[in-house]
C-alpha cells in the first residue's frame, strides 16, 4: 500500500478511535491483517463461546479459521441442522464477531440487515462484540455512511447471495420493497451503554464490502 495512504489511515484511525471512546466503545488500529488477528484473539479469552453474523472481514484476516481451530466453542450456523436454534444461541454467546457496512469518522457504526439476526445481536445479547473494519469503510458522517451501506455494501451482498433485487442488477440502491431485499433493518450504533462490550479493530486494508 502507498506510504501516503498508510499515513493517512494511521492519522484518521486515531480520530475514529477518539470518537469511539467518546461513545463508550473501544477502538484499536492494526497496521495489517496479521496485527488485526493478534488484537482480535487478545480480546477473546480461550474457552469463549463465539458466534458471528456473516462478517467477510473476519474471514479475510483469518479470525474465523483461528477460532474454529482454537480452544473455543464456535456456533457455526452454516453447519447447524437447526439454523434458527444456532441464530438464537448467538444471543447468549460470550463473543459476537461482526463488521460494519460503514462507520463515521467520529465513531458511529452503521449496519443494514435482511434477516436481522446480525443487527439484533450487535444491539443486545452477546457479552462482547468484536468488529473487524477495513479503513475503506470509514466515511465522513452518518449521511455518507448510510449512502455507502445502501449503495456499496447492499448491492454487492445482494449479488453475492444471488438475490433478485433492483440493486443486484443496477449496482445502486433503488429503495425497493422487493421480497428479496436485504435492507429490512437499519441499525445505527451511536453509543454503547455497557462499557467494554463493543470493540472495533480498524485495519489498514480494504476489507469486506
Amino acid at each position: 500500500m502507498n506510504e501516503n495512504i498508510v499515513k493517512r489511515n494511521e492519522l484518521l484511525a486515531q480520530t475514529v478511535i477518539k470518537g469511539l471512546e467518546s461513545r463508550n466503545m473501544s477502538g484499536y488500529y492494526a497496521k495489517d491483517k496479521d496485527e488485526a488477528l493478534k488484537i482480535a484473539l487478545g480480546l477473546i479469552p480461550e474457552g469463549s463461546s463465539i458466534a458471528m453474523g456473516g462478517a467477510m472481514s473476519a474471514h479475510e484476516i483469518g479470525l474465523v479459521e483461528a477460532v474454529k481451530n482454537g480452544n473455543y466453542s464456535f456456533i457455526d450456523r452454516d453447519k447447524a441442522e437447526d439454523k434458527r436454534a444456532a441464530m438464537l444461541a448467538a444471543y447468549d454467546a460470550d463473543v459476537f464477531l461482526a463488521s460494519v457496512n460503514a462507520m463515521t469518522e467520529d465513531g458511529i457504526l452503521v449496519n443494514i440487515d435482511g434477516n436481522s439476526n446480525r443487527v439484533s445481536a450487535i444491539a443486545q445479547g452477546p457479552k462482547k462484540v468484536v468488529f473487524i473494519v477495513g479503513m475503506n469503510k470509514v466515511c465522513k458522517d452518518t449521511d455518507g455512511a448510510m449512502k455507502r451501506a445502501r449503495n456499496v455494501a447492499a448491492p454487492i451482498n445482494a449479488q453475492r447471495f444471488g438475490l433478485n433485487t433492483p440493486c443486484a442488477k443496477t449496482g445502486a440502491c433503488m429503495d425497493c420493497k422487493s421480497p428479496d431485499t436485504i435492507c429490512c433493518q437499519f441499525l445505527i450504533t451511536r453509543y454503547s451503554r455497557h462499557k467494554d462490550r463493543i470493540h472495533v479493530i480498524l485495519v489498514n486494508d480494504n476489507l469486506g464490502f
